[in-house]
């Protein structure tokens, strides 16, 4: 192991310092307490066995057996009081609108780049930048419609936004489903809890692609567009496309003609208005990008600059979502909106820059040093668990080619009593709210809990042995 100092100690969400439960938990301590160990572990056992013939698995990128994994649920809810979700909600709100008014300015005006608040070889050069978006106008100025911000809390409670994904986020099926089985394994504890719903999501999410559907249309037809059954997100494609009951399609199953997609239905082409897509903008339109994609659909992009088809979400949003693109949010947030961010960030270095890549470099075995464009937890160095032999590969890497990777200091993720095999104990977690975007901004009330069940880490992602929780939000 590495030589770094003892990491900080973590907030404890459910006891404070004392020892004594926090008011938000009480209720549920009293009923965890009152059960026998046997009877939590039947209903975890009933958990895992629902959500495998359910068919809640997913594969991992890389894996050449292509092995589908159950994603462990945890049966003890992450609990958030009613006043801590709203302060949440309002920062969440006011940072999604403001990503929304920087990528529509990079792909028009340039304001932030003419204020010298972004460089312009951050924006123009990055490899998320889409041309091909420039100067076209899209429904309602409105880019990322479905937003996933993933939230860490830190030492002293403090909430932190870690990283915004705006390009295809994945996991709502995952929150939907934890909160059933919660309900259906714990249906006494919802009598004496009052958790605000999530269950209207689909609807939601609905209401808010037919909002954006282009403006001539008064009875938008949605459809959610996935590369296919070997996708490992698809359980999560067709469970959102069943629950709001449009159909799910492939590249193959539309075609564009006179600038007008249409579906191949038994009674004949069907006019599509609004993509709900979940394929990566590089195989959406093999005549605009990959010319060996048979994902996508010829003449999408077309079609869609004519402003005859919605994109959710719109070409070229992975601009915002970019790790180096995070450090300036902020600064958007108060260019955009003349407001302070409610949410901070992370302090973190950009190892672009010679300077902080020197204190990066000395400082290796205390911080996380991630790929700008990673995901999932891969292509990423935690310090202060990895080994002499790890740190000093990475290392060479880093030095290689330093724009590729920023770094943070190793937070003490905040824990929550997990239920594991030798009984009830802390585990690190982090929160991925969802924040739907239409003529207005929405959340439901939680998102996807992340769970690190490995004692010690701090590593939450599904692909890395990860788990998830259900999170209950208290009603006033």
């Amino acid at each position: 192991m590495s030589d770094a100092s003892p990491r900080p100690a973590a907030y404890d969400e459910m006891y404070d310092a004392q020892g004594q439960v926090r008011p938000q938990y009480r209720a549920y301590a009293a009923w965890l307490q009152n059960q026998p160990s046997d009877a939590m572990a039947a209903r975890q056992i009933e958990a895992d066995l629902s959500f495998r013939r359910v068919g809640i698995t997913f594969s991992v990128a890389g894996d050449a057996a292509g092995t589908e994994r159950l994603i462990p649920f945890d049966l003890i809810p992450r609990i958030i009081p009613a006043d801590e979700w709203r302060r949440l909600e309002s920062g969440l709100t006011q940072r999604v609108r403001a990503l929304n008014m920087f990528i529509h300015d990079i792909y028009h005006g340039h304001d932030i780049v003419r204020a010298g608040i972004i460089p312009a070889e951050h924006v123009f050069l990055n490899s998320q930048y889409r041309p091909e978006m420039q100067d076209i106008d899209v429904a309602e100025n409105i880019y990322s419609h479905i937003a996933g911000i993933d939230l860490v809390r830190a030492g002293q409670g403090e909430f932190y936004v870690l990283e915004d994904n705006l390009r295809v986020p994945s996991g709502v099926s995952y929150m939907l489903e934890d909160r059933k089985m919660s309900m259906r394994l714990m249906p006494d504890v919802f009598s004496k809890i009052k958790v605000a719903p999530v269950a209207h999501y689909p609807d939601l999410l609905l209401d808010n692609l037919r909002e954006v559907a282009p403006r001539s249309i008064d009875d938008p037809t949605v459809v959610v567009m996935t590369p296919g059954m070997y996708n490992s997100a698809y359980f999560e494609h067709a469970f959102l496309a069943q629950q709001m009951g449009v159909e799910l399609v492939e590249g193959q199953d539309l075609f564009v003609e006179n600038n007008t997609v249409y579906m191949r239905t038994t009674h004949g082409p069907k006019r599509v208005d609004v993509i709900y897509r979940r394929v990566d903008d590089d195989f959406l339109d093999p005549l605009s990008f990959r010319a060996d994609s048979a994902l996508g659909v010829p003449g999408l992009l077309s079609d869609y600059r004519a402003g005859r088809v919605t994109l959710a979400n719109a070409i070229g949003t992975g601009i915002a979502d970019d790790k180096a693109t995070y450090l300036y949010v902020p600064d958007m947030i108060r260019f955009y909106l003349s407001e302070e961010p409610i949410l901070s960030n992370v302090p973190t270095w950009q190892c672009a820059k010679a300077d902080e890549l020197s204190h990066v470099l000395a400082n290796l075995s205390e911080l996380v040093v991630k790929e700008v464009h990673g995901a999932g937890g891969y292509g990423m160095l935690v310090g202060p668990t990895s080994s002499k032999a790890q740190i000093a590969g990475f290392k060479e890497r880093l030095q290689a080619n330093p724009t590729n990777y920023i770094a943070q200091p190793t937070l003490a993720l905040s824990t929550v009593p997990t239920f594991v095999q030798s009984g009830v104990a802390p585990r690190h977690v982090d929160l991925r709210p969802y924040v739907l975007c239409g003529k207005d901004i929405r959340t439901v009330p939680g998102g996807l809990c992340r769970v690190a069940l490995t004692e010690g880490s701090l590593v939450v992602n599904s692909s890395q042995g990860g788990g998830t929780k259900d999170t209950w939000v208290l009603e006033e």
